[in-house]
């Protein structure tokens, strides 16, 4: 799709934006040589960042002799973003400020059952309302966006949910739901786009040019930064990792399929993992899946036999679907994500890295790290607050400053930069 000279100048204020989140104070000149950009293209860039007050003037450093250099930051206390992880079994939500700091948490359970559109909505609505209340009496007024993280294959342009697999949605228009409740502009996109934005600002692809985000939870999913940038695919459904084919006429999958990769190693995989080892394993909790992950990594640090057997087990079909990612993409760095990978950490990162070492080629792997996510908030959070802000410098244009933005609806054809 070819890029408007608009398209490109938001992504040129998106990233200006993003060096001075990542290091701040900085200057002009070092904003240039970050970037890549001419001086005078990021002092103009800088001077609209200012005029939307997203980031102040705070004051000069010297320069080896020459003129002192002038220094900007974010304006933390310019607006705020929330960034809602909705997943199968909770809504989580966080408020940040500019500077993408945590202010306030919340959170609302999905009870098996309670899926339809309408109550998950309601659940969104709860976590966004509960958010705002505990940052403070001012924090509804500042809030310029709330960006919506979905699971499933999302058209963020329309705000449609085009199918959630583990829901059975189809064709769910999420935003027009949230909007009858929530008087603040909203973005729609997928778990995988968060979790990459999140690591390349701020975790362990920050500074790579080529990444794979791993995202581990109930479902399962790789997000890809290729080239420098987000890598959507041209439906923006790019990363469904989760649901190619690891073990030929294996177990059945949400989506239809056999043998996805996504039922060996999402949660509901792991429980039938250790179920298959163990069919009364006392770290079975029915259908709970968080207190099941639990108990087992709970059970790997006390050495239990069972639970390092079905980390194991775990870890081998991971690894196989990692090292398909490695030698098909090459990538410096894979990224262990989300919460089922924060929950059995560094047992899980050890198994992984040796059951790639058995399959990948030689030569991809070298040139590979796996790490565990070093963010120590809910990466889809963050990630989805992102996509709030880049619909804030789209706007730009219509408005003069952050205290203008639409309150109501959402827009229908943002097109984020990212």
């Amino acid at each position: 799709m070819k890029r408007t000279s608009r398209d490109i100048r938001t992504a040129n204020r998106y990233e200006v934006l993003r060096q001075i989140i990542a290091v701040s104070p900085t200057s002009r000149q070092e904003l240039a040589a970050a970037t890549g950009l001419s001086l005078a293209t990021v002092a103009t860039l800088v001077g609209e960042l200012l005029d939307l007050r997203l980031i102040t003037e705070v004051g000069f450093e010297d320069s080896a002799g020459g003129r002192p250099r002038g220094l900007v930051a974010v304006d933390t206390s310019g607006g705020a973003l929330i960034g809602v992880d909705i997943a199968e079994t909770y809504v989580h939500a966080e408020l940040f400020d500019l500077g993408l700091n945590v202010l306030a948490r919340a959170e609302e359970e999905v009870r098996p059952g309670a899926s339809r559109p309408e109550q998950v909505a309601g659940q969104v609505v709860a976590a966004v309302g509960s958010v705002v209340a505990r940052a403070g009496a001012d924090a509804a007024g500042r809030v310029l966006g709330v960006g919506v993280s979905m699971p499933g294959q999302v058209d963020r342009d329309t705000a449609v949910v085009e199918y959630a697999a583990n829901w059975g949605w189809r064709d769910v228009p999420l935003l027009d739901l949230l909007a009858e409740h929530l008087p603040y502009p909203l973005y729609l996109d997928n778990p995988l786009r968060a979790c990459t934005v999140a690591e390349l600002w701020f975790g362990a692809a920050r500074g790579r040019s080529d990444a794979v985000v791993v995202n581990l939870g109930t479902g399962v999913g790789a997000g890809l930064a290729l080239g420098g940038g987000l890598h959507r695919g041209v439906s923006n459904s790019a990363g469904e990792w989760g649901h190619t084919t690891l073990v030929l006429d294996g177990r059945p999958c949400h989506c239809g399929g056999q043998g996805c990769v996504e039922t060996y190693v999402g949660a509901p995989g792991i429980m039938r993992n250790l179920r298959e080892l163990s069919p009364h394993s006392p770290l079975l909790r029915s259908a709970d899946q968080t207190a099941t992950i639990d108990a087992l990594a709970a059970a790997v640090a006390a050495n239990d036999p069972v639970a390092l057997d079905a980390l194991r087990d775990t870890a081998r079909y991971l690894g196989a679907a990692i090292s398909d990612l490695i030698n098909l993409l090459n990538p410096e760095v894979v990224v262990l994500s989300s919460w089922v990978a924060a929950r059995l950490g560094e047992p899980l990162l050890r198994e992984v890295r040796a059951a790639v070492a058995r399959r990948a080629l030689g030569r991809p792997l070298a040139a590979t790290e796996i790490v565990l996510s070093p963010i120590p908030t809910d990466p889809v959070s963050l990630g989805a607050a992102t996509f709030a802000l880049e619909g804030v410098l789209r706007s730009a244009g219509q408005r003069t400053g952050p205290g203008t933005a639409p309150r109501a609806g959402h827009p229908r054809t943002v097109a984020p930069a990212g």
